[in-house]
């Protein structure tokens, strides 16, 4: 994770550590005060399901960087997505992803940050 407090800093793929959440999911974190933006790599798709809804007080904006996914939001048709789209979470609303390819790269970001991500 690299936090840049007071400070700007630079997250380079190849020079910050990776941490693994669980097999199939590695994450990298940077933040500032109030925004906090999250690469996470997916591995061992396709899914036969996607995860289960979850929701949190975050804003959330999703750029799919790279693989193929099924986005779900409570109340609405799940939507094919690709390298490229990108979606968007208010705050409190239940939502989902399907990994639909092998691989997929998201940048998460997150206003205010995710504390519970953080060691």
């Amino acid at each position: 994770m690299v936090n840049a407090q007071q400070r700007p800093s630079v997250l380079r793929q190849d020079a910050t550590p990776v941490e693994r959440v669980k097999p199939g999911l590695d994450r990298r974190i940077i933040r500032t005060n109030d925004l906090m933006t999250v690469v996470i790599d997916f591995s061992g798709g396709p899914w036969e399901q996607p995860d289960p809804l979850h929701s949190h007080p975050h804003e959330q904006t999703t750029y799919v960087a790279a693989g193929e996914l099924l986005f779900l939001a409570e109340g609405q048709a799940p939507v094919r997505m690709k390298a490229g789209d990108l979606f968007a979470v208010p705050s409190g609303v239940p939502h989902s992803i399907q990994l639909l390819s092998e691989s997929a790269r998201l940048v998460d970001t997150f206003n205010p940050i995710r504390e519970d991500f953080l060691k």
